[in-house]
């Protein structure tokens, strides 16, 4: 088998993207840019391909394999596809929610938020994911109910709700 890994759409500025990431994270780098030439074509309908601009680059974000494509407006980012940051703990929740929503991210609810490039992201600690598999469902739910009241998640409010305690 070949190997696997993300693919993203970028309207013009893939590079630019694949620079925060890359700055944000540890583990991260810039694997390389690939550039239009005078040989190549239209990136899609009446979207012209401008030697020397980028058309894809290949990064790691703290390992994981991602290839970001300039392709123009045809296909914007959405909330059906996200990345999942799995947090520690309070300090790189709050890390990863800052430096995501800065300069024009857009917090969300939940622990979700969206990059000033549109992405779709969840900052979630790694007590949430065993909080909500926990055999007891109502401790679980109670936590799920304080989840879904919140935008950026805070570990010890869901660990409240989780015990059962009042906030």
């Amino acid at each position: 088998m070949g190997s696997t890994y993300l693919g993203l759409w970028y309207e013009s500025k893939a590079e630019e993207a694949a620079e925060l990431y890359v700055s944000i994270f540890p583990n991260s780098r810039i694997i390389q840019v690939v550039r239009h030439d005078e040989a190549t074509p239209e990136q899609g309908p009446g979207v012209k391909a401008v030697p020397g601009s980028v058309f894809l680059v290949d990064f790691e974000i703290d390992g994981l394999h991602v290839q970001a494509l300039n392709g123009g407006p045809m296909f914007p980012h959405t909330e059906a596809a996200s990345i999942v940051v799995d947090c520690d703990d309070q300090a790189q929740v709050d890390e990863y929610w800052e430096r995501l929503t800065a300069d024009g991210g857009e917090p969300g609810p939940c622990g979700w938020l969206k990059d000033k490039f549109g992405l779709s992201w969840q900052i979630v600690p790694k007590r949430m994911g065993e909080i909500l598999a926990d055999p007891d469902r109502v401790a679980a739910g109670r936590a799920f109910d304080a989840m879904m009241k919140m935008g950026k998640l805070d570990v010890a409010a869901l660990e409240a709700a989780f015990r059962g305690e009042q906030g």
